[in-house]
């Protein structure tokens, strides 16, 4: 990771039931690609599957929404915002964890 990028956030949380919960947001210089200066991922899913039950990115600087192996390209409302979908979109059980 180079010396611009800086770790805002990175939390793991694995269950017993072989899924993982992580969310990861990063300060990233801004630019075309990240106009905010924000890289971000919510990840829940199966661990070491290749598709996630549910994700939310801006990996490739496009924001997206991946359910199982497809992708959509979603609005950005906001950090607050996609976090609070993701978490709704939790088990139940899970959610307190966030």
């Amino acid at each position: 990771m180079s010396d611009d990028v800086t770790v805002l956030e990175d939390e793991i949380e694995a269950y017993a039931d072989g899924t993982v919960a992580r969310v990861r947001v990063l300060s990233v210089p801004t630019s075309e690609r990240f106009e905010d200066g924000i890289k971000y991922a919510y990840h829940y899913g199966e661990a070491g599957a290749d598709d996630p039950i549910i994700r939310f990115d801006n990996h490739h600087g496009v924001h997206e929404l991946h359910l199982g192996g497809e992708t959509f390209e979603i609005d950005y409302p906001g950090l607050a915002e996609i976090f609070r979908a993701w978490r709704a979109a939790l088990p139940e059980e899970k959610r307190d964890d966030w």
